[in-house]
């Protein structure tokens, strides 16, 4: 065959014996001495490059995503020019397309940029994504209109589905349920400075007044201007009950339970009940509010029987992880806060966890009781030691008793 340009002339490396690009190609990747730039250079020879890496020990632990394998090797792709770790959830690349390198610098040298899925240039990889999903719920909370998932996949260089589920691995609530607590927190500040609901709406973000007042209902548990009033024109109901460890105070408006109280005396609820609501009327409870009562009472009696209550839950993104895990702490057992924060996804956050089960304020029906320190002992509960300590020792003598099985 004739070389372009030199029309009947036997081709001089043929002739010579000098062999073609592809036979030195092959015999430098079959010495297996291929520096990260060599790697990246013989591309050109994809057949070659994908029976070399496909032989490679360390293929085969990119294959099954090792995490052992981290910090012991790092790969870069030609076609998106990053480069990651072997335990990388990015869609596996082709053999032909990867290279190995022993450090991240000699990636970066080839010229390759760090993943920002997998943070291979981080010392602590896990660290780099908690810190990654802060940045976001920064920029939520500085954001005046809510930030979309694109728009939150954008700022992080994710896919919008990675973004979700590793927000909401280290949050545990979407980056959505977290942008509506923040808005209700808002709405909340809002409502208390500004002199009206559409200012305040307006402060919130809510693009709508409808979307607004929809939002609102469920958050407040009362139309914004009733709650922005401090309970201005809104009738409340309440009713008392007795049970072995106290009385107990249930209040509702015409949307919902919005108060469960616990404490000796009557007049102490009454009065906390006021400086919630100081401007709302209280009139005692219709049979429906006084059922809840006996539900409430049962709970106490006995903590174990399951009894169901309508809750309605309310708190920051964060309190509300907390409160929802307390539901599922088994009667008759009991965790640690550590434990507590690992439930929520944040094992670092024990002390963030007691502040959440302190401002419980749904006592036994969301069961903060059953929180205790590491070494088992009792700590701080916010109705009294005395009530935590009958409450326990009454679930493990429930579910002790055959009776009940």
């Amino acid at each position: 065959m004739n070389e372009p340009g030199l029309a009947g002339k036997p081709n001089s490396r043929v002739k010579s014996g000098v062999p073609e690009p592809a036979a030195i190609a092959m015999d430098i990747v079959d010495e297996r001495e291929v520096s990260p730039m060599d790697s990246v250079m013989l591309q050109g020879h994809p057949r070659s490059r994908k029976m070399t890496i496909e032989g490679d020990p360390r293929w085969r632990a990119l294959q099954r995503r090792d995490r052992s394998a981290d910090g012991t090797f790092w790969y870069s792709v030609s076609t998106t020019g990053v480069y990651c770790r072997p335990s990388c959830g990015a869609r596996q690349p082709r053999p032909e397309n990867v290279a190995f390198h022993d450090t991240p610098a000699d990636a970066q040298r080839a010229r390759f940029r760090a993943c920002k899925r997998c943070r291979p240039d981080a010392t602590d990889p896990e660290a780099a994504r908690v810190e990654l999903v802060a940045d976001l719920c920064r920029l939520i909370e500085e954001r005046e209109r809510t930030p979309s998932l694109s728009d939150l996949s954008a700022h992080a260089g994710l896919s919008p589905s990675y973004t979700q589920r590793l927000f909401k691995r280290v949050t545990g609530v979407t980056p959505r349920a977290y942008c509506a607590a923040h808005k209700a927190a808002r709405a909340r500040a809002a409502l208390a400075t500004e002199d009206t609901v559409t200012a305040a709406l307006h402060r919130a973000g809510y693009g709508s007044s409808s979307r607004f007042y929809d939002a609102a209902r469920g958050r407040l548990g009362m139309a914004p201007s009733a709650f922005r009033a401090g309970g201005e024109a809104l009738t409340l109901t309440y009713a008392f009950g007795e049970s072995s460890l106290g009385q107990v105070l249930v209040a509702a408006s015409p949307r919902g339970v919005c108060a469960i109280l616990l404490g000796d005396k009557k007049s102490a609820l009454l009065a906390d009940l006021a400086a919630r609501f100081p401007h709302a009327e209280h009139k005692p409870a219709t049979t429906e509010l006084a059922t809840k009562i006996a539900d409430v009472v049962a709970l106490i009696e006995e903590p174990a029987s399951g009894a169901q209550l309508p809750l309605d839950i309310r708190g920051t993104a964060f309190q509300e992880r907390v409160w929802h895990a307390l539901q599922k702490v088994p009667a008759g057992e009991t965790w640690s806060y550590t434990a507590l924060a690992r439930a929520v996804g944040q094992p670092g956050a024990a002390r963030a966890v007691a502040g959440a089960c302190a401002k419980n304020p749904l006592a036994v029906a969301v069961p903060c009781h059953r929180i205790v320190r590491q070494d088992g002992s009792l700590s701080g509960y916010r109705w009294g030691l005395d009530r935590k300590r009958e409450l326990l020792a009454r679930e493990r003598k429930g579910r002790r008793d055959p009776s009940r099985e």
